[in-house]
């Protein structure tokens, strides 16, 4: 049987997004996040989401909340580092009520996507015993294990409908490669519906086949190329963050968490998220004197 290419653009990719859905967005700290394709999210002004953020997740999801896109948020920690030690938009939300937030720690949060990669309805673990994560996530349940009798906590499965990861390079069939760890994408992926991976280039079948253990996801839903797709975070072996951008974010972002006052934060989303009409268009407005200089090498 011929296969068929699997490549899509950003705003193709964006459109399998719908009000209500369970995204997750991969990526770590400063690096990896599907920023070309979380941009196109935004400017198709969907409610109500609930995102699934990396185990430490930072910018990409505390713009989401501040674009009005996000009703609970499911991860362990959002911040920015080196520029807010709590994200601006997410305090907000959370301090507010507007945003739910589904309290847990980093090994429950894992624990919940492999339950849901397993299609189990939880599975067990322990961390959080004699802390008051239960009491403020009612959705964790303590029981006794039937062969110790020794007390667990049952993390219910968290199963996304959709996956939105950040790779190095991807062939057309969907084969994908990370550089460095692909930090805790894997397990995102596994447990989600359906992977969409953006890259920073697409290579040939064959150069995937010539090494298949580089092969770090095979057979994703969809492919997207997108060169400096994560910026202005860093995709490792390319190029790094943009600090000077992710501050003006933060500032803007802080500006709203103390006032409440949106004008900043609304120009901010205008200027880098809703005005430039494709990928292309907003790496045209980053500049290429700044792109370049952000090389790793």
């Amino acid at each position: 049987m011929e296969r068929t290419s699997r490549l899509i653009d950003e705003k193709a990719a964006a459109a399998l997004v719908q009000d209500g859905m369970t995204v997750y967005i991969g990526g770590f700290t400063l690096s990896s996040h599907p920023m070309a394709i979380v941009r196109e999210i935004l400017k198709r002004r969907v409610k109500n989401l609930t995102i699934v953020g990396a185990a430490t997740a930072s910018m990409e999801v505390d713009l989401m909340i501040g674009a009005g896109a996000v009703r609970k948020v499911i991860t362990s920690y959002v911040g920015i580092e080196g520029h807010a030690s709590v994200g601006p938009c997410f305090r907000a939300g959370a301090e507010s009520g507007e945003l739910e937030v589904w309290e847990l720690d980093e090994s429950m949060y894992y624990t919940a996507l492999r339950a849901g990669s397993l299609e189990v309805p939880f599975l067990p673990d322990y961390t959080a015993l004699g802390t008051d994560i239960l009491r403020f996530n009612p959705d964790l349940k303590r029981f006794d294990c039937p062969i110790t009798g020794k007390p667990l906590i049952a993390v219910p499965a968290v199963s996304p409908d959709i996956a939105f990861i950040h790779g190095a390079a991807a062939d057309v069939y969907g084969n994908v490669r990370f550089n460095g760890s692909g930090f805790g994408d894997r397990t995102g992926a596994r447990a989600s519906t359906k992977i969409v991976a953006q890259v920073d280039k697409i290579i040939s079948n064959e150069d995937i086949r010539m090494s298949p253990h580089l092969t770090s996801m095979p057979n994703v839903a969809h492919v997207v190329r997108t060169p400096f797709g994560a910026h202005p975070f860093a995709s490792p072996g390319s190029y790094l963050q943009d600090n000077p951008l992710i501050g003006e974010y933060v500032q803007a972002a802080q500006h709203y968490q103390k006032t409440r006052e949106r004008a900043r934060l609304d120009d901010f989303l205008r200027r880098w998220v809703y005005e430039p009409d494709s990928h292309l268009d907003y790496l045209e407005r980053v500049g290429l004197k700044r792109l370049l200089s952000l090389n790793e090498f």
